[in-house]
């Protein structure tokens, strides 16, 4: 099996954990922006601390990190941190259910900006796979709430939200890969702590200067959840190291394709753990997506 597979699997794994973890600590009271901001402040310590120690102990030198991987970092960890607010933003809106379907896109967008991006494109049996993830993923995110059906909203502001959030993840995926290939021939877990430890130092250094501009008490706040936040960064640290290896081992495209798992992962932690019910329709939709993973996977 190829590493890559595990590694995507492992991220998705790490991604699920981290909301289980927000949805029950939910005494934390913070802003969007301050809930965006409390992932970085937690994880890119860490992230450099760990790289730290690596290079000691090691006793490797830290890579030349030429303009171009600054620039996919600088690409991607902004286009992360906007596509987060408009997730956030997305939840506001009374038909989320549909934006939600519309950010789920993000795979087959993920397609279009690696092709223009890096070159890299999909084989037809790949794409087949993609797009029976894609209907598996639209029936999931159909969820009451939604009026109609989902492609009768593709104006309003909640689908423009998801579409948005869609185009900037694709964005910021392509955009690490991107980085991670400018480092060279190095091992591929040390190109994916380098890139780490770059784009969440990027991530907490802009967004903590736009807080301290904008909005000092948010600061303070996301220090006084520092008990909650810790958890949270740990499990983001994690799914965000696999999520860095894995597009330095593999096509983008691929990799947001099987990272489409975390929904079944999702599903099984909302009937085990939270105790809530499961709809027929979800059942059908954890089936397909199976069999679309299964295919990507055979296919590759």
């Amino acid at each position: 099996m190829s590493l890559w597979i595990p590694v995507t699997l492992a991220a998705a794994l790490f991604q699920t954990v981290r909301f289980m973890l927000q949805k029950t600590l939910s005494t934390v009271k913070l802003s969007a922006a301050g809930a965006t901001f409390a992932r970085f402040a937690y994880s890119a310590p860490l992230a450099v601390l760990g790289l730290a120690i690596y290079l000691a102990v090691s006793g490797r030198d830290l890579p030349v990190l030429p303009w171009k991987f600054w620039m996919f970092v600088v690409i991607g960890g902004t286009a992360q941190i906007l596509a987060t607010i408009c997730v956030v933003a997305l939840f506001k809106q009374r038909n989320f259910a549909v934006g939600i379907t519309f950010k789920k896109t993000e795979v087959i967008q993920t397609v279009i900006v690696g092709l223009i991006l890096l070159g890299e494109g999909v084989s037809l049996g790949a794409l087949g796979a993609i797009l029976l993830g894609l209907a598996a993923v639209l029936l999931l995110s159909k969820t009451p709430g939604g009026d109609g059906a989902w492609w009768r909203h593709l104006t309003n502001r909640a689908s423009q939200l998801g579409l948005g959030s869609g185009v900037l993840f694709a964005f910021s995926a392509v955009s690490y890969r991107g980085a991670a290939l400018e480092l060279g021939d190095l091992d591929p877990w040390f190109r994916a702590l380098v890139t780490l430890a770059a784009v969440t130092s990027f991530q907490l250094l802009s967004m903590g200067a736009w807080l301290a501009w904008r909005d000092r008490v948010e600061l303070r706040a996301v220090w006084e959840t520092r008990q909650t936040g810790v958890f949270v960064g740990l499990t983001s640290l994690g799914g965000s190291f696999c999520w860095f290896l894995a597009f330095t081992l593999q096509n983008a495209a691929y990799v947001k394709a099987l990272g489409q798992v975390e929904l079944m992962f999702s599903l099984m932690a909302s009937t085990l753990f939270f105790r809530e019910s499961i709809t027929r329709r979800e059942v059908a939709g954890i089936a397909l997506l199976g069999l679309s993973i299964l295919a990507l996977v055979l296919a590759i």
